[in-house]
């Protein structure tokens, strides 16, 4: 008997939680494969076209009794042996495989969908045709993807017939269905919501198994799937139910195919080029798929505006107080500001993307590096701190000392984009990613693959962590060292490289005798916004290759917070040596001691939108204040504040302490419960012991 739609995903969430660390991502033995076989080719980047086009054909898929969509990949073949891995990795690693970012970014599926498989092989043929001698080889790499891409799109259709063939009647008709837009699709346009959907799974799986490049997210959903979505419904040929099953069975093979511990999106909502709200109902079931899944993958974006309908909000808001931490909200004028301020035009400027995190990248033309690399600004103040307690003639006033440090950190910028450029280099030479170029604007109009500067859109966005300890620090430093004259640069040096042994009544000044950011006060909040200034200044000074592309700031952590707190020393804000730093642009963990309005107040006393890098305000309040009626809207009233005065992004953890220390104790109990950290989400259990505590450090709120 066909099992309930909220039956069926409770049964396939269970086995994704059960089976995922089986799944088979490792692509070494196709790998090896085909390299051995193109040996005697000298084109790289023929190789490189002929390595994507076997990984496809080679990808062996599975599909269980109650899937509605293709392309889950199979655990690892029993038949394989550690010998023949130990074999392919070791001859795999003769190679060599450039460093630099990859994926973080939503494909050009609107050309996809328009053309089809055939269509755009036919297109990229008659490209090379009139193409100059030095393109053929790309072009020709851009075929071979293309060829290994139906290849894996007919092996779905396989294995779904293959599972029809013992399956009880009820079961045979949803397997043909799968089969057949399986094979319409791996070669002709997509017809219907089920084909358009099937295929956007299909392509990201292909690009991120077959390129290499991770983190291939679903994007705007809510856009691309709106015409195949709205013309179904009106000729009967899909219910709102069934859109929905099939968007939860996407969010459930995401969970399945990308490793814990990252990132992927989808951004719902927002505006078009003229401002006009594109909301539909595709945005509420994209929102409403979270519900019966509750797994770590998507998170989805509400993307606001003054004219996002309320209704959209209420959605995200109730999801996010009964517990799902995956809803977030990023305010749509202040990014288009920032891609305007970067050139992307209207027309692209409002269709950008999260694109894993907060980073913000434009959709279907994007070869952005994101958060490349991260800065550690405190340990950089440390290491000022220091070379002033060393120096003969130390600074005589705090502005002496901050330009000090600035010129410091600009050394660090101009290494990092040397550096990237380096990378960059290099990937020209020895990448090459040939299925994510056809499906990336301009890469088959300019014959350029996507390591090779093919994409529209270049630019290298870098990160800076620790920005709310750093004004923390800067503040106590100009009082203490400069105003007051209580301390020495060597004093200071002695105290901080103690990690305050024998000094908790100068670690206590530090911290609470003086303002913090987050408490609303200008002295603090100023400097913050200072440094975001000075960053955006001097990262516009440099430009990235391949085309002199901007290194674009930002301030989003990932986990990052917690591995450079790890490394560092005490600092002047009060902070302990290996203590985690702030994430993104909130306040440091603990320090909004007057409640969450000043904190808004002081994350939005300056400019965010050149930070396009990515900026993340955590927010986190108690489960059980959502018990009360109307808590729910004075939370909406407190999130479309921090919106409406400019801010970029914030998300919500609503857990309280007391789950945290028992997830911590039972953590076989708790193995789905999700908090947000520097801008993503995660399973508290799978966490350090250390982002553990970052996560319980937090100040809790009241609302």
């Amino acid at each position: 008997m066909k099992p309930p739609a909220a039956e069926r995903i409770a049964r396939l969430r269970e086995r994704c939680l059960s089976r995922k660390t089986s799944a088979w991502r490792d692509h070494c033995l196709a790998s090896a494969r085909s390299l051995r076989a193109s040996s005697h080719e000298r084109s790289w980047v023929l190789r490189r076209g002929r390595l994507t086009r076997d990984r496809l054909a080679a990808l062996a898929l599975d599909m269980d009794d109650l899937e509605v969509l293709a392309g889950r990949p199979a655990p690892r073949p029993p038949d394989v042996s550690e010998a023949e891995l130990e074999d392919a990795r070791a001859f795999l690693a003769t190679f060599e495989w450039p460093p630099g970012q990859s994926g973080h970014c939503a494909l050009d599926l609107a050309r996809l969908f328009e053309l089809g498989l055939d269509a755009l092989t036919r297109d990229t043929e008659a490209r090379m045709k009139v193409a100059g001698q030095d393109r053929v080889a790309t072009y020709r790499s851009f075929l071979l993807a293309l060829e290994g891409f139906p290849l894996l799109i007919e092996n779905a259709a396989r294995n779904a017939e293959a599972a029809a063939a013992d399956a009880p009647e009820w079961r045979r008709g949803e397997l043909r269905a799968v089969a057949d837009s399986c094979q319409r699709i791996a070669h002709q346009p997509p017809q219907s919501f089920r084909d358009a959907i099937q295929l956007t799974w299909l392509a990201e799986l292909a690009v991120m198994h077959a390129d290499d490049a991770w983190l291939v997210v679903p994007g705007r959903l809510d856009r691309t799937l709106r015409p195949f979505y709205e013309r179904d419904i009106a000729r009967g040929a899909l219910t709102r139910d069934e859109a929905l099953l099939l968007i939860e069975q996407l969010y459930l093979l995401i969970n399945e195919y990308v490793p814990d511990g990252l990132a992927m999106s989808v951004m719902t909502g927002g505006r078009d080029a003229a401002g006009r709200d594109v909301t539909c109902e595709l945005s509420f079931l994209c929102l409403e798929a979270l519900r019966r899944t509750k797994l770590v993958y998507p998170t989805v974006g509400v993307c606001w505006h003054e004219g996002t309908p309320p209704a959209l909000v209420d959605l995200a808001i109730e999801l996010i107080g009964k517990g799902y931490s995956t809803p977030a909200f990023f305010g749509d004028e202040t990014i288009r500001k920032g891609l305007a301020a970067l050139g992307v035009p209207a027309e692209e400027a409002c269709c950008y993307i999260n694109s894993t995190c907060v980073e913000i990248t434009p959709c279907g033309g994007s070869n952005v590096w994101v958060a490349s690399p991260y800065f550690n600004t405190c340990g950089m103040l440390l290491e000022e701190i220091a070379a002033q307690a060393g120096s003969p003639t130390p600074a005589s006033s705090f502005e002496e000392l901050l330009n000090a440090y600035c010129g410091r950190l600009a050394r660090e910028i101009e290494k990092a984009v040397a550096e990237q450029n380096g990378f960059r280099r290099r990937r020209r030479e020895r990448g090459g990613k040939p299925l994510q170029s056809v499906l990336t604007r301009d890469c088959v109009v300019r014959g350029r693959d996507i390591d090779d500067g093919g994409a529209r859109y270049n630019w290298v966005e870098c990160s800076f962590v620790g920005l709310a300890n750093l004004a923390d620090s800067f503040h106590v430093v100009r009082e203490e060292v400069f105003t007051r004259r209580r301390l020495s640069f060597k004093d200071l040096t002695t105290v901080l490289d103690a990690d305050f042994a024998g000094q908790e009544s100068v670690r206590q000044r530090f911290m609470n005798s003086y303002p913090k950011y987050g408490q609303d006060a200008g002295e603090v909040d100023e400097l913050f916004g200072r440094m975001v200034a000075w960053v955006r200044t001097e990262c516009s000074r440099h430009r990235v290759e391949p085309d002199g592309s901007p290194f674009v700031p930002g301030a989003f952590c990932w986990i990052m917070h917690e591995r450079l707190g790890h490394e560092t020393g005490a600092t002047p804000d009060g902070r302990r040596k290996g203590t985690p730093f702030a994430d993104g642009c909130g306040p440091a963990q603990g320090r909004e001691k007057r409640g969450p309005t000043a904190a808004i107040r002081s994350t939005t006393s300056w400019d965010h939108s050149p930070m396009i890098g990515g900026l993340a305000y955590n927010m986190k309040f108690s489960s059980s204040l959502f018990a009360t009626p109307g808590n729910l809207a004075r939370l909406r009233d407190l999130v479309v504040t921090f919106l409406r005065c400019g801010g970029f992004e914030t998300q919500i953890n609503v857990v309280d302490a007391e789950t945290l220390r028992k997830a911590r104790a039972q953590p076989e109990s708790y193995r789905d419960l999700i908090v947000r950290i520097g801008g993503y989400t995660d399973y508290f259990v799978r966490l350090s012991p250390e982002m553990q505590d970052e996560i319980m450090m937090r100040t809790e709120f009241g609302v």
